[in-house]
């Protein structure tokens, strides 16, 4: 066994070591989590536990196909059989077996954010509801955030709260917006992505033989990222281990930032008192970055309250200062860090892929963009149009969709008249009516217009015919070749290919070359080797379409692929950094309002969330931190000024580097902000005093203020801050519950009311 723990230090080995009972690895940024979880995977098949019985969790098809690459260096092919990926995917992998049971069959469709988006727009336009008093993004966010607090339509319903929440913020029927989505899924034997979490759940829990089953398959089971689970993954676990309580989660506290998808940090933060019998493993050499990142990264999260105790530390070299950089401008800040990334390339021959650009929205990306080109420095902006996104992509994978299950309603409107083939909106209207009217899918109105008196002039019906007959002819294809045949026979057959390849404008070329790199990765996927447990799953021994259906429409953002030599200045939001490291990171737009977000102010929880976001963005550093912000900043074609953020101010004085301002001539300039200490060496460019005055507080002593139910719409309000206001928007219930004020004096704000203390003038 001493080859399993030859890239372990002493804690991580200690680690690995425990597999009987409850145990949570407390694994510090830096620390070598992965390693510890791949180990403790490939020391569980050293012992002779069977592959088939262990169940590993992750957030990322990319983590977990890592991971199971790594045991196999470690332990050989017998790896490739552990029940190992995203929660999502394994969750999927488990209805399609037991789908029948809730009503599902087995080539259920998965929809993506576009496909919901798109159901919930039919629907609303159905309904001739007001689309701007019904916002996409925000009746989507409202179902999903239901779905992953396991509420059905029906419970949210019969919530008084939540319906006076939606009557409050004038979206009353938001209820029946969720019912007939959720209606409208099932009739096209379709599940989005929070019904995996929210089905597998429903299927454990109302079916004991199910949840008995696979209690007893996974011996043992393990989390990565525990901290981001939500409460329908956390009850799905839960589920799983109550048997025999062999669970093992990792994760940190310190990188808990998603709650705006649903994470709940409690998990972690609770787990012991949910497993009495936990063992805790702390993993705190950080093999990253330097000293000093390391304890300032320390002195920024021991401001938290809420969690478990840790201090990084590493055997790294001292390494250089922290640098804080004030500008003018947010034009300036552009300027500033593009200087910079040129002049250590050019000092240290550095290649752009050593730089990182974070920022805490994606409209900060602008500044940034425009000063890289001007010095001709290679960037990639991660966040923007994904590969699969694409219309000409998601064109040809519809053909596949509507393949796989004739009753996907997004995926046969998106092309049953692409290529044109004459068959429009007119007749498409009459197709939806008399389908709703019947209770019965699309499909099945065109494969049989007569049965449902679809009556259109011979032309059109014959259309409609060849459409039907040539999506059946693919069907047939599908069991009788692999993912790549099929898909490239779909592809022609189709006229996609041919209609991409007579339009020859540069646009049009690099259509086709996308299509091209679809079918490129459909054959990289069929080239995979078949597990034993695949094997005995399915009825040919290739790689079908439909599993790579399912494989991409699980992808993340960060599982995605280069297109390019790798080889550029990388700009990211901080959450979309997270896992990442890089030599040299500007964290830029260090200003109050910005980073703390202005809505993380109202509650010491929120403004811990924004701290932990500080703390992931502090710790991808390597070699070199620079923190900047401007004193003036453009908001709506306007120069408005801006203030350091208070984070700046949490960071030890010995980690800071002498402060710099961003100079019209050279890079740097010495700061002239007063403040030097006997020695004449500048302590630091923040006022205390001064930052502590700018930020308030989120606790300070006051009136109690009104009670939340007493604040409504049109309300004049009064804030202890802000002023006087009145009350825009009312949404959210329960300790959620939000308000939107516009202030005299500082404009609008959005406010969690049991923090808020307003107080109702009339």
């Amino acid at each position: 066994m001493k080859d399993i723990f030859r890239d372990l230090n002493e804690k991580q080995r200690i680690a690995v070591e425990y597999t009987e009972g409850p145990s949570m690895i407390i694994a510090g940024a830096g620390s070598g989590k992965t390693r510890a979880l791949t180990y403790k995977v490939a020391y569980l098949l050293r012992r002779g536990a069977d592959p088939f019985n262990i169940l590993a969790l992750t957030f990322t098809n990319k983590a977990a196909r890592e991971m199971k690459e790594r045991i196999m260096k470690l332990v050989g092919r017998e790896a490739r059989n552990v029940w190992m990926g995203t929660f999502h995917s394994i969750f999927a992998r488990m209805l399609r077996v037991e789908g029948h049971r809730l009503g599902y069959g087995k080539n259920f469709s998965i929809y993506d954010t576009d496909d919901s988006k798109k159901l919930i727009n039919s629907i609303i336009r159905e309904k001739r509801l007001d689309k701007k008093a019904y916002p996409t993004n925000y009746v989507l966010n409202r179902i999903s955030g239901a779905k992953i607090s396991l509420m059905t339509p029906e419970d949210y319903g019969k919530n008084a709260e939540i319906l006076q929440s939606d009557k409050i913020s004038g979206k009353p029927l938001i209820v029946d917006i969720f019912k007939a989505y959720n209606a409208r899924l099932k009739k096209a034997d379709a599940m989005d992505f929070d019904d995996l979490l929210f089905n597998t759940y429903v299927l454990l829990d109302s079916f004991p033989e199910v949840l008995y089953r696979y209690q007893r398959k996974f011996n043992y089971i393990l989390v990565d990222e525990y901290q981001d689970t939500n409460l329908v993954q956390y009850m799905i676990t839960k589920k799983l281990a109550a048997n025999d309580e062999n669970i093992t989660v990792v994760g940190d506290d310190a990188q808990s930032i998603y709650a705006f998808r649903g994470a709940n940090i409690q998990n972690i933060l609770n787990f012991q008192k949910d497993y009495p019998d936990t063992k805790v493993f702390k993993l705190e050499q950080n093999y990253r970055s330097t000293k000093t990142i390391c304890g300032a990264a320390n002195k920024v999260i021991a401001f938290n309250k809420e969690q478990i105790l840790k201090e990084i530390w590493t055997d790294n070299t001292e390494g250089a200062k922290i640098r804080m950089v004030r500008n003018s401008t947010d034009s300036e800040e552009g300027n500033m860090v593009a200087g910079s990334i040129f002049e250590n390339m050019m000092n240290y021959q550095l290649p752009n892929s050593a730089f990182a650009i974070l920022y805490r929205t994606n409209a900060q990306s602008r500044s940034f963009e425009e000063a890289l080109r001007k010095r001709n420095i290679k960037y990639r902006i991660y966040g923007g149009l994904s590969f699969y996104k694409r219309k000409e992509i998601k064109d040809l994978l519809a053909y596949f969709r509507i393949s796989i299950n004739h009753k996907d309603e997004e995926a046969l409107n998106r092309i049953i008249n692409y290529p044109a083939r004459g068959i429009g909106k007119t007749t498409m209207e009459r197709v939806v009516a008399i389908a709703g009217k019947a209770g019965v899918s699309l499909w099945e109105v065109i494969s049989d217009p007569q049965r449902y008196g679809l009556n259109v002039h011979s032309g059109i019906s014959s259309k409609v015919s060849s459409f039907v007959t040539m999506i059946r002819s693919f069907a047939v294809q599908l069991r009788k070749k692999d993912a790549y045949e099929a898909g490239k026979l779909i592809a022609s057959s189709s006229g996609i290919l041919k209609d991409l390849y007579e339009d020859k404008t540069p646009e049009g070329v690099s259509r086709y070359e996308n299509i091209e790199e679809l079918l490129n990765a459909i054959k990289d996927f069929t080239k995979q080797a078949l597990t034993e447990a695949e094997l005995s799953e399915r009825e040919v021994p290739f790689r079908t379409l439909d599993e790579f259906m399912q494989d991409i429409a699980l992808l993340t953002d960060a599982d995605e692929k280069d297109k390019d030599d790798g080889n550029h200045v990388s700009l990211m939001t901080i959450h979309a950094a997270k896992g990442l490291e890089f030599p040299y990171v500007y964290v830029v737009g260090m200003e109050e309002n910005l980073f703390p977000s202005v809505q993380s102010l109202n509650s010491r929880a929120d403004l811990e969330e924004e701290r932990r976001l500080f703390y992931v963005a502090v710790t991808r550093a390597m070699d070199q931190l620079t923190l900047s912000y401007a004193e003036n900043r453009y908001k709506w074609g306007m120069l408005t000024p801006s203030e350091p953020s208070r984070f700046l101010e949490e960071i030890e004085e010995k980690y800071l580097d002498k402060p710099f301002r961003a100079a019209g001539k050279g890079l740097y300039a010495p700061s002239d902000i007063p403040g030097k200490s006997a020695s004449g060496v500048t302590s630091t460019f923040i006022h205390k005093k001064k930052l502590k005055k700018i930020r308030g507080t989120y606790d300070d002593a006051g009136p109690a203020g009104s009670p939340q139910e007493d604040i409504q719409v049109g309300m004049e309000v009064e804030h202890l801050r802000f002023g006087r206001g009145k009350v825009q928007s009312v949404e959210g219930y329960g300790g959620n519950k939000k308000a939107t004020v516009f202030f005299k004096q500082v404009g609008q704000k959005q406010l969690l009311l049991k923090f808020a203390k307003l107080n109702v003038l009339k």
